[in-house]
């Protein structure tokens, strides 16, 4: 394997590209699984992602300081939000995050590339780590998504269990 390789995960998701963007960006402290993909682990207060260009990724420690992720390199609602990536690491080992939606029938196929493993002394082994880590909050989002209503469905109702599950995932 090259450090070199785009690692690329996806799921499809009932919300709508809007809706699905919206809780990825915005609603992305609702979803994350902190508790084991953070700085502070059980102890993490919580995460967002500021909005637009420049917007940091910032997830707030037990003891109340900050520990910067990333910062957000592009931002297209509701098609694509791309960002640097670096939690836990020096900023100069940042990779790169993008993550893209497309409608798909009445849903949303969310796809996220991460690419940049030269930058990192590990790039190889940080690569194998992502490719579970990924899979895993990626599988944390289309839970979350699940409980949002689909296009077709009132803002109000509740969807069902199966909703926002992945119905593919490479």
């Amino acid at each position: 394997m090259s450090t070199d390789d785009v690692l690329r995960r996806s799921v499809t998701v009932t919300p709508g590209p809007e809706d699905a963007f919206r809780l990825f960006t915005a609603g992305l402290g609702e979803w994350w699984p902190l508790a084991t993909h953070s700085v502070g682990r059980e102890g993490s207060r919580g995460v967002v992602l500021e909005p637009g260009v420049g917007g940091r990724l910032v997830e707030t420690l037990p003891d109340g300081g900050a520990a910067v992720w990333g910062t957000v390199t592009a931002w297209d609602p509701p098609r694509r939000v791309a960002f640097t990536w670096h939690p836990g690491t020096p900023e100069a080992e940042a990779t790169q995050v993008e993550v893209t939606f497309r409608p798909d029938g009445s849903g949303t196929v969310v796809e996220l590339a991460h690419s940049g493993w030269a930058r990192r002394a590990d790039g190889d082994r940080a690569r194998v780590s992502y490719g579970s880590g990924w899979r895993l909050v990626l599988g944390a989002f289309a839970e979350r998504a699940g409980t949002l209503p689909s296009e077709g469905e009132e803002k109000q109702g509740q969807a069902g269990p199966e909703r926002g599950a992945p119905r593919a995932q490479p």
